[in-house]
């Protein structure tokens, strides 16, 4: 992959949790990696035997001197317990993996999040230095006290729609699509989020003639391209393992995906 992969034992930090429910912030000693916004890691916690045995993929929310930091909602049992671990305890973690976003520090950039895919635009939006240019469109179901949006508002300009119904979506659509004409001559967009979201963005952007990247969220078990597990169809025959060859991809490569995509949105 020419990537430089380590597999580390990290001390937790600091679970907290932003809802008090399903939404944590998880903070780990920090490695001392070179990371690019779209990266992610593999994480398993030491404690872990058979159930579960797989370890989980998350985004790079921020890494830097003090901590590396993963935002996660709990779907399921390992995310559970990942949401139970003690300051102290150790977790085991491959990274950073992936290719991330191609990003011009000196262009404006859109950024088209939907829930959780907030997640790898954190440390974006807190590192960027000069976060003038950066925008951010943000669909949500859930309330944005689930999320660090307060935080990030502090920096850039954000735009918040709720989609938790049709009227919700078309409102999210046109909002999109709006912003998406302003940077089509110009600048950047970056989206991350459920595929039924990345299928609306892909709709509203293929036709532009922009520079537009999609970080693709996929069930992965190994994250290095061994299980074949997050393998997707690309538009012209050829398969793309999601761990090697994305997580972030062009909009255009995701065009098969998008057409098996069936949603809300």
């Amino acid at each position: 992959m020419g990537q430089n992969i380590e597999c580390l034992d990290l001390e937790v930090l600091e679970v907290l949790s932003l809802d008090g429910k399903d939404f944590f912030r998880l903070r780990l000693s920090p490695p001392k990696w070179e990371w690019n916004t779209g990266q992610f890691v593999m994480i398993r916690p030491l404690s872990w035997s058979y159930d579960p045995f797989l370890p989980r993929p998350f985004s790079i929310s921020q890494l830097d001197n003090e901590k590396l930091e993963i935002f996660f909602q709990i779907v399921g049992k390992g995310t559970k317990l990942l949401s139970q671990l003690k300051n102290g305890d150790k977790v085991k973690v491959w990274g950073p993996l992936g290719h991330g976003f191609k990003i011009d520090l000196n262009l404006p950039i859109l950024i088209l999040a939907g829930g959780m895919g907030i997640a790898p635009f954190i440390g974006l939006v807190k590192n960027h230095p000069h976060p003038e240019k950066l925008e951010l469109i943000f669909g949500h179901r859930r309330d944005l006290s689930c999320y660090p949006i307060n935080e990030l508002s502090k920096k850039i300009l954000i735009w918040t729609v709720r989609d938790a119904s049709q009227r919700d979506i078309e409102r999210l659509k046109r909002a999109i699509q709006v912003k998406v004409e302003g940077y089509s001559s110009e600048g950047q967009i970056l989206a991350c989020g459920p595929l039924p979201f990345l299928n609306m963005v892909h709709n509203s952007c293929i036709s532009k003639q922009t520079q537009v990247q999609i970080s693709l969220e996929r069930p992965m078990a190994c994250g290095i391209g061994v299980c074949l597990g997050c393998s997707i169809p690309g538009p012209s025959g050829e398969n793309f393992q999601t761990c090697k060859h994305g997580p972030v991809f062009k909009c255009e490569d995701l065009s098969t995906v998008c057409q098996q995509i069936k949603g809300i949105y």
